[in-house]
């Protein structure tokens, strides 16, 4: 599968010409719903810090964007060109290989901007976040740890990134936030990999859903869940976050009940969502803290 023999051999979009084509074409890759929580818990780490500098925030909530950005490039880029899975694809191969560049050296000029504006530190703790992306296809993506972890485990760096390069030093109450927020994903995106259930197992992508088969790993996902709400729980007892978090519990606990016996595709959509609200939940406890 590849290249119709119609479009040009510097073309960037396979559908359309011109400008407007090629455009709609690189932006296709930006899938807000997956990319506003890595950006956003990027910035919830410059909150933790409780005095933060917006021009640093945003420039590591750029590089957090462009690491984001690569992944969706090259996942598209391999499971269209590289494995034929998908049956259709915006950008042209030349296309996929500009944007990967484009992003790629994006990002390298962020890490830049990060080393000048803090230190070295700043562009370490933010590399691995374009490492996992850029690697997530064809390598993590073929066994269920890489597969399933690889944009938890992005967005927890992203929150400890955001935080370091505020403090140049990252402490407790990021990185139980940061675990928090890895478990709970790691459920959520194990009831993602369900939607593609069949197609993966046709193909032989072991998805923790393929492994262990969907009603077990409904399980897994479910407890990683229950374990992220209860850690969130321990931690306000422990005074690492501040009680207004068990907040956050209760708003997220509603929406996973009611998508815990939903469809995947559904259950997806209302946890995505029930995510989005519990970190606002745990931005305003932080920011506020209500209840202390």
């Amino acid at each position: 599968m590849g290249t119709p023999h119609d479009v040009p051999d510097m073309a960037i979009a396979r559908h359309g010409s011109g400008v407007r084509a090629e455009l709609a074409a690189v932006t296709s890759q930006v899938h807000p719903v997956f990319m506003l929580p890595p950006v956003a818990v990027s910035l919830f780490g410059g909150v933790l810090t409780g005095d933060f500098s917006p021009s640093i925030a945003i420039v590591h909530a750029i590089a957090i964007f462009l690491a984001v950005y690569t992944a969706h490039v090259k996942d598209g880029y391999v499971d269209f060109y590289g494995r034929g899975e998908d049956d259709d694809h915006p950008m042209t191969e030349r296309g996929c290989r500009l944007a990967l560049a484009g992003s790629s050296v994006g990002f390298g000029l962020t890490l830049g901007v990060l080393w000048w504006l803090v230190d070295l530190g700043a562009a370490l703790i933010t590399l691995p976040a374009w490492l996992i992306a850029y690697h997530h296809a064809p390598q993590l993506d073929l066994n269920p740890v890489g597969a399933t972890a690889g944009y938890p485990v992005g967005v927890g760096i992203a929150l400890l990134g955001g935080y370091y390069v505020q403090t140049t030093s990252v402490g407790t109450v990021p990185l139980a936030f940061a675990l928090v927020l890895v478990v709970l994903l790691l459920g959520v995106k194990i009831i993602d990999d369900e939607t593609d259930y069949a197609y993966d197992r046709s193909i032989g992508k072991r998805t923790v859903a393929v492994a262990l088969g969907p009603e077990r790993a409904r399980q897994v996902a479910v407890g990683c869940m229950i374990l992220a709400m209860l850690g969130v729980i321990w931690f306000a007892a422990l005074d690492v976050f501040p009680p207004g978090s068990v907040l956050a519990v209760i708003v997220f606990g509603a929406v996973a009940t009611v998508a815990h016996r939903a469809e995947a595709t559904l259950a997806t959509m209302l946890l995505v969502r029930g995510c989005y609200v519990f970190l606002a939940v745990l931005v305003g406890a932080v920011w506020w803290q209500p209840l202390s």
